[in-house]
């Protein structure tokens, strides 16, 4: 079986200065792909801007015989993103891939937040996801193709202490490219999601030298330069990827417990039936609210 290759291709790799984005792009590169590595090469709280850790790769991804340039562009703004998508058209005429990689973290308990430490975070994550997204898609919509990877987090899709804007963030991706998929599917964009357990900057601070090895980010690479490729069919899947692991998530619900639709529903109904309504055992999964809503609450409505 043939190689996966992406000769001739465009992709644009937001904070792709180091960590994952770099990994992500000199595979990419590696491949065959033309790469524009976005990079503000700001700090790990989103201070400040560095246009060198971009050049830096860029110079990397040459010296193996790639193709690449940089853009030090903030996705945090609709006019950074139009600016990155710019790069892209004047250094190789087109995009057929992006990632949306760029993140933050300003980590802190709930009631210790300032609103500037959530407005941030969303801005980078979430804001900046559908910033680039938005500025990509009239391009991948003419032509008719095009591979969109968007990066949440298990901290948005299962919890975590002291990450709440990061978490609201990294969920609303999900919520994000649930409704992109439908957008994209008949011009044959594919919308999917990364959930990456990688040893970066970003964790540097909370986890051991061991286990920052283990997961370095090129194991996580693979996976999103798969759903990157063309022969990839996949879209609106979520996978968790890390230390060699890979694994689907998927948003499921349960059978549930329907009442008859024509009579009130008391507080004491839901108490007396609370086991069925959260049992999960007979639990489906739904390609989109129509398709939910036919099956749990429409078809539960007499008339």
């Amino acid at each position: 079986m043939a190689d996966v290759r992406f000769d001739g291709k465009v992709a644009i790799i937001t904070g792709a200065g180091g960590g994952l984005g770099r990994s992500h792009a000199m595979l990419l590169a590696s491949r065959g792909a033309s790469v524009v590595v976005n990079d503000l090469g700001g700090a790990i709280d989103g201070t400040g801007s560095d246009s060198a850790a971009a050049v830096k790769v860029c110079k990397e991804i040459e010296a193996k015989g790639g193709k690449a340039a940089p853009d030090f562009n903030s996705v945090s703004t609709m006019d950074g993103a139009m600016g990155l998508i710019e790069t892209a058209k004047k250094a190789f005429g087109k995009v057929d891939i992006l990632v949306n990689n760029a993140g933050i973290l300003r980590d802190v308990s709930l009631l210790k937040m300032k609103e500037a430490d959530w407005d941030a975070v969303i801005a980078v994550h979430l804001k900046g996801t559908f910033n680039c997204t938005k500025a990509a898609f009239p391009l991948m919509k003419e032509q008719g193709y095009g591979r969109i990877v968007n990066t949440t987090s298990s901290a948005g899709l299962f919890g975590n202490f002291g990450q709440c804007n990061y978490a609201a963030a990294k969920m609303g991706i999900v919520g994000f490219t649930n409704s992109i998929k439908h957008e994209g599917a008949k011009y044959n964009i594919k919308v999917n999601v990364i959930a990456p357990f990688g040893g970066t900057r970003l964790t540097a601070t909370v986890l051991p030298p061991p286990m920052l090895e283990a997961m370095k980010p090129e194991v996580v690479s693979p996976m999103v330069a798969y759903m990157c490729a063309e022969e990839c069919e996949l879209t609106g899947n979520i996978v968790v990827a890390g230390a060699a692991y890979f694994g689907r998530v998927a948003m499921r619900e349960g059978k549930g417990c329907a009442f008859d639709s024509s009579k009130p529903v008391s507080i004491e109904m839901i108490r007396e039936n609370l086991a069925k309504i959260t049992d999960m055992t007979d639990n489906r999964e739904f390609d989109s609210v129509n398709e939910e809503g036919m099956d749990r609450i429409f078809s539960n409505i007499k008339t």
